[in-house]
């Protein structure tokens, strides 16, 4: 007899027993699973069909026959671009690249949102950014600078979560109200549950090593609607980062969104009481869906004193972010005067009062 051989719902690696916890475990994503939990969510995928159509084979192979891979010999970044876009720099450190071959068919991305944002308005974008910010460095503004900003395709892994939860909560309705002298408080405890899943679409992680989350993160929304399946004909003018960590690599920052969202979700059920104490929550995220899908962002990096400084507007909406370098020039000019207006200010208010 064959032994089954279950697939992590989440992320697609091999399940395995473990005695210790009594759980189905992925050495890959860390996904547990009760053995109920893995039947229920698998039953359907125990004879998956892996074949591929004809059409998604011939679509990889143009990909990989049109798409070239530079490599930046400083950081040792892939710059991922078309036939007929010439990478001469790293967007990362603006070092020069070179020519490494054609990009395997693996890395096609299946969907693509392409870019609303033309270099001209992230331009102004940035421009405007610089002058809210007293203390940057004029080398930050220099035209030669702010041209290296860059039309970049992130590779991005959008997931769809189904999270089971199960939150156990005590609720409490407080009245108080006044007879004669005298307050009164009648505080009423009821126990409070929530059980049920939870569907949470469009997560996304980008899947670059190179750039920080956080920075992705901080010019979100992306509008999916507006996706499109993936054509060559998108990356015309502009460069793609070709991903290096997989979907295990960027599960758990998905699951630990997913489960933000669940819990938010199942506590915004909760209602009529004026406290809730949880006493227990579990929130597992039982199946992943995926879509690997490249994402508009100009993408701009400065190095200042030895450190680089990463800036991005989202080339969908034009919502932007970066952390600013700071000009200690300009900063310690700054106090200085500061010092002597609050010395004058002394000075000749104390003659004032004398």
């Amino acid at each position: 007899m064959e032994a089954i051989q279950y697939k992590c719902p989440n992320c697609g690696g091999e399940l395995k027993f473990d005695p210790g916890k009594q759980q189905f475990g992925c050495e890959y994503c860390r996904s547990l699973f009760s053995e109920a939990e893995i039947k229920q969510v698998c039953k359907e995928n125990e004879e998956t069909d892996l074949s591929r159509s004809p059409e998604e084979i011939q679509q990889e192979q143009e990909f990989a026959e049109h798409s070239n891979l530079y490599e930046c010999g400083s950081c040792g970044a892939q710059v991922v671009a078309d036939d007929n876009t010439a990478a001469a720099f790293c967007y990362y450190c603006h070092n020069p690249v070179i020519l490494k071959g054609r990009l395997s068919g693996e890395y096609k991305p299946g969907k693509v949102l392409p870019f609303k944002i033309t270099k001209e308005e992230a331009l102004h974008i940035f421009s405007g950014w610089c002058k809210k910010r007293w203390f940057l460095p004029r080398a930050f503004k220099e035209k030669q600078n702010l041209e290296k900003i860059t039309g970049l395709y992130v590779p991005f892994w959008v997931a769809d979560c189904n999270v089971h939860a199960d939150l156990n909560a005590i609720g409490k309705q407080v009245k108080t109200w006044r007879s004669g002298d005298y307050r009164y408080t009648n505080t009423k405890e009821f126990a409070v549950r929530r059980m049920g899943q939870v569907g949470l679409d469009g997560i996304p992680a980008d899947g670059s090593s190179k750039i920080e989350d956080q920075l992705m993160e901080a010019i979100e929304p992306f509008n999916y609607e507006e996706v499109q399946p993936f054509s060559m004909s998108y990356l015309s003018g502009f460069y793609a980062d070709k991903y290096d960590m997989d979907k295990a690599g960027v599960f758990p920052r998905i699951r630990n969104r997913a489960i933000q969202g669940a819990d938010q979700q199942i506590r915004s059920t909760i209602k009529g009481y004026n406290a809730l104490s949880v006493t227990s929550s579990s929130m597992n995220v039982l199946r992943t869906d995926w879509q690997y899908m490249l994402l508009p962002v100009w993408f701009a990096t400065f190095k200042f004193e030895d450190k680089v400084y990463e800036f991005a507007i989202n080339g969908q909406t034009g919502k932007q972010a970066g952390t600013p370098p700071l000009s200690k020039g300009k900063l310690a000019a700054f106090c200085a005067g500061v010092g002597v207006i609050v010395a004058l200010i002394t000075l000749f208010g104390g003659y004032l009062l004398a």
